[in-house]
């Protein structure tokens, strides 16, 4: 069985990146979303195991101190971060496994994992974004220039990823993420393993 990919998918708040990964993994079966462990209290219809792992402080601590974490951060006085063994565990099967985190937690996977593929989501535009976040009605005008002030230090950080994927159509943009996550498997960095296993088969049939 071939291992599968470590994918990130970051982008602007308000750029759909949470609804492009839902469309993916409802599409296609050979992705999985990571599940993160939190410290926060489960909201209603949350299950443990499906949603969130729902942790004590004391349990995340002992994972930031066993380095049992891809990465965490802190927010609003509540820890998340993105459990190894899942990710490994998951990877093993064969599943491609697609992070949806920010920016500075991208960075730090990416620092561990250097074969991880990042993708960066954005709109077309800086006013088709605004036009999103004020779509969507369920923040104050405050939040949503909080947000766009946001995006503008999340711009100078854009080259780092390796893809930008500019999500104006829903559908299309599906098929497009799905198309880079499957061009990466097909490169040869990826195929080191089968590589090695073929020139040694080759050589067993010749006797060299």
């Amino acid at each position: 069985m071939d291992k599968g990919l470590l994918v990130i998918v970051s982008g602007f708040s308000g750029a759909g990146k949470g609804t492009l990964v839902k469309g993916l993994i409802d599409r296609y079966d050979n992705y999985c979303l990571s599940i993160s462990a939190t410290t926060r209290d489960p909201r209603p219809g949350e299950e443990n195991g499906r949603h969130y792992f729902f942790v004590t402080v004391e349990e995340f601590e002992r994972m930031i101190a066993e380095d049992r974490l891809i990465e965490y951060a802190r927010y609003v006085g509540n820890y998340y971060g993105t459990p190894r063994d899942y990710v490994q565990k998951k990877l093993e099967e064969g599943k491609d496994v697609i992070l949806e985190i920010e920016m500075q937690g991208a960075m730090k996977v990416k620092a561990k994992f250097p074969n991880v593929v990042t993708i960066f989501v954005s709109t077309e535009d800086a006013a088709t974004l605004k036009s999103r976040l004020m779509g969507r009605a369920t923040e104050t005008v405050e939040q949503i220039e909080n947000r766009l002030i946001r995006a503008i230090d999340e711009a100078e950080l854009m080259n780092g990823y390796d893809y930008l994927l500019i999500n104006d159509d829903r559908d299309a943009s599906i098929e497009q993420l799905n198309s880079i996550i499957m061009n990466e498997h097909r490169k040869m960095t990826y195929n080191t393993e089968f590589i090695g296993e073929i020139e040694k088969g080759l050589k067993t049939l010749f006797g060299r």
